[in-house]
C-alpha cells in the first residue's frame, strides 16, 4: 500500500493580523494532513496560506492552483481561518485587507463562488472557521458573517460538495487550547475520531456528525457549527486517519480515547456501536433537512426539537460506552 493518500489537495489559511489563534489553526490543518502517519497528503499537493502569505492576491492564485491541479476524481479540502464579513454583499477578510477598500483588499462572495465553481472535484470540502470572538472586523454597518449565501445556492447545483461553518451568524466562533474549538473537532474527525467504520478512512458524514456534537458540548451550547450537505451521493473519505491502517493513533490534547484498538474491544462494544450508528444515521437525516434553510431563524420547531432529542440520546450511549469501558478496564 502507498503511503500516500493518492489524489487529495488542500488549500489551509490563516489570516493572522488580530487573529494570531487562526495561523495555529490553518497550521495545524496543514501538518495532520501531510503527516505521512496519519492523513497522508502529498505535500506537493497542500498549500499553507498563513499571515503575511495570505492577501487577497495569494488565495485567488491558490484557488487556481487547486483548480488546475485537481480532477473530478480528486478529494479537495478548502480551510480558511479568519473574518467573514457581510453587509449585504458577503467578504472573506485576507490577511491586509481594508474596509474601505473591500473590492481591492478582499474577497467578495461572487470571486469566492466563481473560484469555488471552477473546481471540478466530486469530493469537494469548503471549510470556514468564521466570526472569532474579539476580532476587530467589527466596524459600524458591517456584520459578522459565517459564510457566503451565493455559495450555498452555487452547491445546491452540484454533486459532492459539502460545506463547513463554525457557527452560525449569530454566534462567535470561540478559540481554545490548543487551538479554537471548530478546528480542534475538526483535526479530531481527521483522526478518525468519531469514524463508525473502523476502514482506514475519516469521511465527511462522520466528521460532520462529530462536529456537531462536539462544539455544542464543548462551549455550554454557544456555538453551533452550520452543515451544508447538498446531492451527496456516498459518505465519501476525506483522507486516511492513520496513513492506511485501521487503528487510530490518539491526539495529544484529547484527554479521554473514544477510540477502539483491538478486535477484542470492537466486539465487547458491539451493541453499543450499532444503536450509536442508528441514532448517528437518524441524526444525519435530520442535518440533511436542516441543510435546506438558509435562515436558521425559518427551521421548523419540530425538526430542532427532533436533533436535540437524537443529540441526546447520542449523549447518553456516549456516557454508558465510556461507563462499560471503565468497568472492564
Amino acid at each position: 500500500m502507498s503511503n500516500i493518500f493518492e489524489n487529495g489537495y488542500a488549500l489551509s489559511i490563516g489570516i493572522g493580523a488580530d487573529l494570531p489563534v487562526t495561523i495555529k489553526d490553518a497550521t495545524a490543518i496543514y501538518e495532520l494532513l501531510t503527516d505521512r502517519t496519519r492523513c497522508a497528503y502529498d505535500k506537493n499537493n497542500v498549500k499553507l496560506l498563513t499571515e503575511y502569505e495570505a492577501t487577497r492576491d495569494a488565495i485567488l492564485d491558490a484557488l487556481d492552483w487547486i483548480a488546475s491541479k485537481s480532477t473530478a476524481n480528486s478529494t479537495v479540502v478548502l480551510y480558511f481561518s479568519g473574518h467573514g464579513i457581510q453587509n449585504p454583499n458577503y467578504y472573506l477578510l485576507p490577511f491586509g485587507y481594508n474596509i474601505s477598500k473591500l473590492s481591492e483588499t478582499a474577497i467578495s462572495e461572487s470571486e469566492f463562488s466563481n473560484k469555488i465553481k471552477s473546481i471540478n472535484s466530486k469530493k469537494l470540502v469548503v471549510i470556514l472557521d468564521c466570526c472569532h470572538a474579539g476580532g476587530q472586523a467589527q466596524v459600524k454597518g458591517w456584520n459578522n458573517s459565517p459564510l457566503p449565501e451565493e455559495l450555498l445556492i452555487e452547491f445546491k447545483k452540484s454533486r459532492g460538495r459539502v460545506v463547513l461553518a463554525s457557527s452560525r451568524k449569530d454566534e462567535v466562533s470561540y478559540t481554545g487550547t490548543p487551538y479554537s474549538v471548530f478546528t480542534t473537532a475538526l483535526l479530531e474527525g481527521f483522526s478518525g475520531y468519531g469514524a463508525f467504520e473502523l476502514d482506514g478512512y475519516a469521511r465527511i458524514l462522520d466528521i460532520t456528525l462529530w462536529l456537531s456534537r462536539k462544539v455544542p458540548d464543548r462551549t455550554e451550547d454557544k456555538q453551533h457549527p452550520i452543515i451544508k450537505v447538498n446531492n451527496l451521493e456516498d459518505n465519501f473519505a476525506i483522507c486516511w486517519y492513520a496513513a492506511g491502517k485501521k487503528t487510530q493513533s490518539p491526539l495529544t490534547w484529547v484527554s479521554s480515547n473514544p477510540i477502539y484498538t483491538t478486535k477484542e474491544d470492537i466486539e465487547r462494544t458491539q451493541s453499543y456501536q450499532y444503536r450509536l450508528k442508528n441514532y448517528s444515521e437518524n441524526l444525519r437525516l435530520i442535518e440533511e433537512r436542516l441543510s435546506d434553510y438558509i435562515d436558521y431563524t425559518d427551521v421548523p420547531l419540530q425538526l430542532l426539537k427532533a436533533k436535540k432529542q437524537t443529540e441526546r440520546n447520542i449523549k447518553q450511549l456516549e456516557i454508558e460506552l465510556a461507563a462499560y469501558r471503565i468497568g472492564e478496564e
